[in-house]
């Protein structure tokens, strides 16, 4: 709740800010205080609310929802192996009660719920099936499929805060004044940021020219430190490879691409090296 109220403050334009959360954020009072400030929210559900008179609840009514547009989506199942999910969508404009015991002190509401659940069983990972919920229009499937890429960007933030927390141990710090932690947290999150970029080029942009995330120094002490395959391609995803392998990648035909972990360790063996041989460059010369 707060962090909804406080961050609607900072950007100071409720109307263009969207609070995204977990089923942990399916809380009556956090749609009413969003409805109340004038900014908007999707959330996936975990409740079961009562819709309409109150007579029946959302799923009573989603049960009466044709599908109205299928959705094809590339995962990864439980060994890491891409695979393909086509997912039902089904959406309706409903009006929301209150729990039963806060019907006195909050309105209904009109918001639009979504369903998206895939079709068939997956064998080695568990069945999509999300239930969303937000106070934005959806009036197509083109808007359904918009609001369930917007949900699915909060498995990124979770990895960068993982990053901030685990890989630079914010949460360890022993600074003693608020803003001396201000100061090292906002440093981190650009480390963070730079992690999970990288990271996430390697996939999207592994044929870019490798200046577009790396210094010359940077490129050429990768050069000195991890060896060449044979009729190896000067890419940026052969660049973050030799990163990572300097984190613990193995680099195998079978390999996945790396992942934050060995990015981060790499990162972190390549900034000391760096800096190592810079210092060298002015001390001793080329």
């Amino acid at each position: 709740m707060e962090n909804l109220k406080q961050s609607t403050q900072l950007l100071d334009h409720p109307g263009r800010c969207i609070h995204i959360g977990d089923r942990e954020s399916d809380i009556y009072e956090l749609f009413c205080a969003a409805h109340g400030i004038g900014t908007h929210f999707l959330i996936r559900t975990c409740v079961d609310r009562l819709a309409g008179d109150g007579d029946h609840t959302i799923a009573d009514k989603m049960d009466e929802v044709a599908v109205k547009g299928l959705h094809r989506i590339e995962v990864r199942d439980s060994n890491g192996n891409p695979d393909q999910a086509v997912l039902e969508l089904r959406y309706r404009k409903i009006r929301v009660l209150p729990p039963i015991g806060k019907q006195k002190r909050y309105p209904a509401l009109t918001l639009t719920v979504i369903h998206a659940e895939e079709r068939g069983t997956p064998k080695n990972r568990k069945k999509i099936d999300w239930k969303l919920i937000t106070d934005l229009p959806v009036s197509s499937r083109t808007d359904a499929i918009e609001k369930l890429e917007w949900y699915a960007l909060r498995w990124k933030i979770e990895v960068f805060h993982k990053i901030l927390k685990s890989g630079c141990k914010a949460e360890e710090s022993k600074l003693r004044t608020a803003q001396r932690l201000t100061n090292l947290i906002s440093l981190f999150c650009i480390l963070s940021w730079r992690v999970f970029w990288m990271t996430m080029l390697n996939r999207s942009a592994p044929d870019a020219p490798p200046t577009l995330a790396l210094t010359a120094t940077e490129i050429g002490v990768l050069d000195r430190l991890v060896n060449d395959k044979p009729k190896a391609r000067k890419t940026l995803s052969h660049y973050l490879n030799k990163i990572a392998r300097l984190g613990g990648y193995l680099a195998r035909a079978n390999d996945p691409p790396p992942g934050n972990t060995v990015m981060w360790r790499g990162l972190s063996r390549l900034a000391d090296i760096a800096l190592g041989a810079m210092v060298g460059g002015e001390f001793v010369g080329n």
